[in-house]
Parts: C-alpha cells; sequence; structure tokens
C-alpha cells in the first residue's frame, strides 16, 4: 500500500460493520467471491463512523486496516487531492474498492500480462481503460488486474474501501512511457503492513 507519497500508516485494526464473531471451533470459512468481496466494500463504505475513523493527511495518503469478509485483507484508505497509486497489480489476488467521499478515478489495462520473467512489455492500441467513481460506485476485478487509481481533485480528500482475496501476495510496480510498460519492483506484505 506504501508509495513515495504515503504518510505513515495508522495503527489499528477497524472491524467490519458486519464481522462475526470468531470461534477457534467454527466450521472453516468459503473464501469470499469477487461479488461478496464488492458488496463487503459497498457496505463499509456506507458506515459513517467507519469512515469518520480515518485521519486524513494533506500531504500523503493514510490508511486503516479493516477486518474483511472470509479472510480477506480490507483497507480504508484516504487520499488528499492530487494523489495516486501509480500502475500496480495485485498478483494473484481478486479485488473490489468503493468510493466513499469524494471521487477517484480508475486507468485500467485490457490485457493479462505474463505473471514472470519480464521486464519490460510493448502494450497494444486499445488496451487502456479508464474510469470515474463518485461517491458510493465501485468496482470488481481479478487477479493480475493492472491499474492506477487517482484522485484528480485540486481541493478534495477522496476515501475509498478496498479488499482482496487472498491476502495480497505481492504487489508489482510498474512505470508506463508511451505503450511501455516497465516492472519497476515487486513489493511483499512487509513493504505495506
Amino acid at each position: 500500500m506504501s508509495s513515495a507519497h504515503s504518510a505513515v500508516p495508522t495503527a489499528g485494526s477497524v472491524p467490519s460493520p458486519t464481522s462475526p464473531v470468531s470461534s477457534s471451533s467454527s466450521p472453516a470459512v468459503a473464501a469470499p467471491t469477487i461479488a461478496e468481496l464488492l458488496d463487503f466494500v459497498r457496505r463499509t463504505a456506507r458506515n459513517e463512523e467507519i469512515i469518520a475513523s480515518l485521519p486524513l493527511d494533506p500531504e500523503g495518503r493514510t490508511w486503516i486496516r479493516l477486518d474483511g469478509p472470509g479472510g480477506s485483507e480490507a483497507w480504508l484508505i484516504g487520499w488528499p487531492p492530487g494523489t495516486g497509486t501509480g500502475w500496480h497489480d495485485h498478483a494473484d489476488s481478486i479485488g473490489a474498492f468503493t468510493t466513499a467521499a469524494g471521487a477517484l478515478k480508475e486507468h485500467s489495462l485490457a490485457v493479462r500480462l505474463p505473471t514472470d520473467g519480464w521486464k519490460t512489455l510493448e502494450l497494444t492500441n486499445g488496451v487502456d481503460r479508464s474510469r470515474e467513481l463518485a461517491t458510493g460506485q465501485g468496482r470488481a476485478f481479478g487477479q493480475n488486474h493492472v491499474h492506477e487509481v487517482l484522485n484528480e481533485s485540486e481541493d478534495a480528500h477522496a476515501i475509498s474501501v478496498h479488499a482482496y482475496y487472498p491476502p495480497l501476495p505481492r504487489i508489482r510496480r510498474f512505470s508506463r512511457t508511451g505503450a511501455v510498460l516497465r516492472l519497476e519492483q515487486t513489493e511483499s506484505p512487509e513493504d505495506w503492513q
């Protein structure tokens, strides 16, 4: 989750609005589907108490880890004006996110990248996608989804809720110059938790 523009992560874990009480004798929980992740982020984005718990920083993104459904990894993220993630993917995790306040823009690639063994890739025409996600709008995505998320506002924070399953094993970060996508680094959970 961290980037050169990130604030120090906030401490603590906030329970989801529907977190069940766990018990060591309870049966194994089924892995959440993409639809269940999207439902979770939408419900959580409407929970004013959880949204208000996120401290906002004027300089960098802030975040709080949430308890996601079925063992998923979930985050509440604050986006100061003009901030973004840069191009990245979530490896083999499926995911969803919803804008809880403000507006975000997502640029994505409609192409499946090789999982390993490459450093530079020339993209073909027609693979770029963009969408605006106003307050209350979200989207889900499958494995190896490559995108960047931005708060393009000049004066307003945005807040979003994200969930991934399985919990993120790695994030690959990319740079892009025209049609050339370059793998810059691979982060592991220790880098953002």
